[in-house]
């Protein structure tokens, strides 16, 4: 082989190694600039709190449930709502595209993405915690408890239910009280589940259960909306003695929406500071006094039941 046919054939193999290499490494670190416009794909943030800032728009999944989240007149309305609100408009997504569902469904719906976000008033507790990645809270409440009229029963307690195995008592289906009542000692026997409140309050009126229990909040506006003079609201009742309670309010992301949770986090920590949320909370018929959160409560502590 002579020497001009040996070294064209080393410069063939050299360029043909090359550019082969070079192919290798444009398209294997996700940094190729395949469309021209001077970005590669690994630069480009296609994160949700990204793509949401991009659009102006969250979806959000809210339970019909006054007055943390709630429709009135085809309008999303309630503290949680306006919080929530307050903190995007921050992030400069200005739209909220509503979802009505169970209040059994958000977490569900969350996680099969149906939402960016569900808020109503959930209260987090640990259980909340292993599926779905809660904000900072954001209000605070206890429970309360709704009877027939004159409450014939006595009933001031979740203790005076699981002492009488003849109560009844009808739940909004995936609220804490389920829990709440059993660790009360409260037979599973004894609770009906029912889709919202103004179902739990139809059992009450009519006879099929005893008494209904929700937040406090959500179930006295309820039954002054309500305007039916069968059923009253339980002035003596005793708070039970049960971990969640008071109860801390907050809004759930999914588990890979980490972005997205902590802007939220930083921005719900600004409006927290200079008073916003206190008057939200105000707005909505909530007190800073009984209502608002201390200082040194946080998701993780409630999330690891230290509170």
């Amino acid at each position: 082989m002579n020497k001009k046919l040996l070294l064209s054939l080393v410069l063939s193999f050299s360029f043909i190694l090359l550019a082969a290499c070079g192919s290798d490494d444009t398209s294997g670190d996700g940094d190729s600039d395949s469309n021209g416009d001077g970005e590669g794909e690994g630069e480009v943030d296609d994160s949700l709190l990204a793509q949401l800032q991009e659009e102006g728009k969250v979806t959000i999944g809210f339970a019909n449930e006054k007055p943390y989240a709630y429709e009135e007149d085809g309008e999303l309305k309630g503290a949680a709502v306006d919080i929530a609100a307050a903190v995007f408009a921050e992030l400069g997504i200005e739209e909220m595209d509503s979802q009505l569902a169970d209040f059994g469904q958000l977490i569900p719906g969350l996680n099969a993405q149906q939402f960016d976000v569900i808020t109503a008033g959930m209260a987090i507790n640990p259980d909340r915690c292993e599926n779905v990645d809660f904000g900072e809270p954001e209000m605070m409440y206890g429970e309360g408890l709704i009877v027939q009229k004159g409450n014939p029963l006595g009933i001031t307690s979740y203790k005076d239910i699981a002492d009488n195995p003849d109560i009844t008592v009808s739940v909004m289906a995936g609220a804490t009280e389920n829990e709440f009542l059993k660790t009360e000692g409260v037979d599973a026997g004894q609770i009906q589940s029912a889709d919202d409140i103004p179902a739990t309050f139809s059992a009450v009126e009519s006879g099929r259960a005893d008494a209904t229990t929700g937040t406090e909040m959500t179930i006295k506006m309820a039954l002054e909306s309500a305007d039916t003079d069968a059923l009253e609201f339980v002035n003596e009742f005793e708070q039970p003695d049960v971990e969640g309670v008071p109860s801390y309010g907050a809004a759930a992301f999914h588990s890979d929406s980490d972005d997205l949770r902590e802007a939220y986090n930083e921005k719900l920590a600004e409006l927290k500071e200079d008073g916003t949320v206190a008057e939200l909370l105000e707005a909505n018929s909530f007190s800073e006094e009984m209502n608002a959160v201390p200082s040194d409560i946080t998701t993780e502590k409630v999330c690891g039941g230290n509170v």
